[in-house]
């Protein structure tokens, strides 16, 4: 089974983009980001005649998440439980019957976060604590459970091609690190850290001052497993090519492959 995510940074805007790679890769659960688009203007019916199931949790303009699936939804759970008053559309997980059993699969945005020492940043450290608590609740029922999506967090310095770029970013502070790593020390594995310790493996290129044609990237874009899901891990890649193509996303898809 390949289960990828991508921030597709608009899908309206990207909808031809995501029509070929969907057609490309053949991945049977996507997680999407930043679908920028609220529900009833999701490009439902185009996605649907390539024989997904669609479910998304939308937010006119910015946010978003999405999920696209080869499978039927058993359930589909919409927010981030913890803060009632966080209206930011994030968080949409889906609940699948594969042969193996149930299979949780999670699409979800972190706040940016910038700039820090602002409420902003409060913001994302605490929606971060959220999802530790949420993601614990979770592995305790003893299920493949595969949390996809755009972090906002650089893990380590070999994740950015120049570091020092982003010292003041709340993409790299160390409590946006730490809190990574809690959440991952719950049990959780870092598929594509699983399979490579290579670095200038990049999953974001800004728009701005060439960073694409140099190289210049950061990895944000995670694909976390729980140890039922890490044990059917056969391989993990990052599709990079996606962002030369025309009109593309910042972001590139990172998929995945389970026995399952």
């Amino acid at each position: 089974m390949k289960i990828a995510t991508w921030n597709i940074n608009g899908v309206r805007a990207r909808i031809g983009n995501l029509i070929a790679w969907l057609n490309e890769s053949q991945p049977d659960i996507v997680c999407l980001q930043e679908i920028k688009c609220a529900d009833d203007q999701f490009p439902r019916m185009e996605i649907e005649a390539l024989g997904y199931h669609v479910e998304t949790n939308g937010q006119k303009g910015f946010n978003g998440v999405a999920l696209l699936s080869k499978l039927k939804f058993d359930e589909v759970s919409r927010g981030l439980p913890g803060e009632d008053a966080d209206d930011h559309a994030r968080f949409i997980e889906g609940v699948f019957s594969t042969e193996n059993g149930a299979l949780r699969v999670v699409s979800l945005y972190l706040p940016n976060g910038n700039p820090i020492g602002t409420e902003k940043f409060a913001y994302k450290l605490r929606w971060m604590a959220r999802l530790e608590r949420w993601a614990a609740e979770r592995l305790a029922l003893e299920e493949p459970l595969v949390m996809g999506g755009d972090y906002n967090v650089i893990p380590q310095p070999a994740d950015a091609k120049n570091p020092a770029a982003w010292i003041n970013d709340a993409l790299f502070q160390p409590e946006s690190r730490q809190a990574l790593r809690r959440i991952e020390g719950l049990g959780f594995t870092e598929a594509t850290r699983a399979v490579t310790d290579s670095s200038e493996v990049y999953t974001f290129w800004d728009y701005q001052a060439g960073a694409w044609q140099k190289n210049n990237g950061i990895r944000i874009d995670f694909q976390m497993l729980s140890p039922e899901a890490a044990n059917l891990l056969m391989s993990a890649s990052v599709e990079k090519h996606v962002r030369s193509w025309e009109k593309p996303s910042d972001h590139v898809p990172v998929a995945i492959e389970l026995a399952a």
